[in-house]
């Protein structure tokens, strides 16, 4: 019973020295308060007073919400490095789909721009832990309709490259022709493509010009059809003069045997019979070229060789009246001429 009592005695002595500790401590803190009003003006400590606990209020909010932040950076640095791995080796795995390398670098384009919206999202919830998926999805619904608005010419040539991916013909290294730009095709990106021509300057085209445009691809095919035009006197044997140049143009290297070599008359010229020389050698432009200029020079030693000539130009002078040639007295012909040119 006795120690019942000592016990019940001891507890109220600890909880009177609790409130005359919790008093002094009370009447520090006003008594500083009351030392910071005399020294700085009441409008002035208010605004103090309210920053400081903003301040502190801040500050423990963070310290609490430390661990949040840092769960959402690991997030992205998992999501960064997926992405990294999926750019390294992610072409293997689309090699059994499609043997195009564009496809394959548009698989992987697309899957990385998933991969980093998964991410940025899940990074988004964890951070804000009240944040739900829908109400994610829907601030992006907002916030992609706000870049798509201000960016639109971005997104424009975005699309365009993607569609350029996956359903145009053209490869890096494919010579195409669009509007006055020839080249060879040096990287297809998602916004803009890279085009070397033929004289070596870089072109830097948006997708959304090749796309809009008329776009030639030259070298879709490992051959290509060649037409130049000959022509031959009118005097000269005109079914001679086809199988003469037929028979040149069939013997040269860069015309190939596995298509046919047409050569019909076109039609009559100012000083000839003009004849169509049709025939197929490689695609690029400089296999064109190459094979132009050996078939021109082999058509021209043919028709020499044959004695069939080839015209120059003839002008045919028609005057209204006959002209009367007067020679002048006391001067031979030759220096009539000559005084006539002077």
């Amino acid at each position: 019973m006795y120690s019942d009592l000592d016990n019940s005695i001891d507890f109220l002595r600890r909880l009177l020295y609790r409130a005359q500790s919790e008093k002094q401590e009370g009447q520090e803190d006003s008594s500083a308060l009351e030392g910071l009003e005399e020294i700085t003006p009441e409008p002035v400590s208010e605004a103090a007073l309210t920053v400081a606990a903003s301040l502190n209020d801040v500050w423990k909010d963070f310290l609490a919400h430390t661990p949040f932040v840092i769960a959402s950076f690991m997030v992205l640095i998992a999501t960064w490095l997926i992405v990294i791995m999926l750019r390294r080796f992610g072409w293997h795995l689309f090699q059994r789909t499609t043997s195009r390398k564009s496809l394959q670098d548009l698989f992987v384009r697309l899957l990385t721009i998933v991969i980093w919206v998964l991410g940025l999202l899940f990074a988004a919830m964890v951070l804000f832990p009240g944040l739900t998926p829908a109400k994610a999805l829907g601030a992006v619904g907002l916030l992609s309709v706000a870049i798509g608005f201000a960016f639109r010419d971005m997104f424009e040539n975005f699309f365009a490259g993607i569609l350029i991916l996956w359903r145009f013909p053209f490869e890096e290294g494919d010579v195409i022709a669009c509007e006055s730009i020839v080249g060879r095709v040096e990287s297809v990106e998602v916004r803009n493509t890279t085009i070397r021509r033929m004289t070596g300057e870089l072109v830097i085209v948006p997708n959304l010009f090749l796309f809009k445009n008329p776009c030639e691809v030259l070298t879709n095919r490992v051959k290509r059809r060649v037409s130049i035009t000959a022509g031959v006197a009118y005097g000269e044997d005109i079914e001679e003069s086809v199988k003469v140049i037929a028979a040149a143009v069939k013997e040269c290297r860069t015309v190939r045997d596995d298509e046919q070599v047409q050569v019909f008359p076109e039609g009559f010229g100012e000083s000839s019979v003009d004849i169509e020389v049709t025939w197929w050698t490689g695609s690029t432009p400089g296999q064109v070229r190459e094979s132009i200029g050996e078939v021109v020079t082999a058509i021209k030693k043919a028709l020499d060789a044959a004695g069939i000539e080839i015209p120059f130009p003839y002008r045919t002078l028609t005057f209204k009246e006959p002209l009367n040639l007067v020679r002048g007295e006391g001067r031979s012909p030759g220096a009539g001429a000559e005084g006539d040119a002077g």
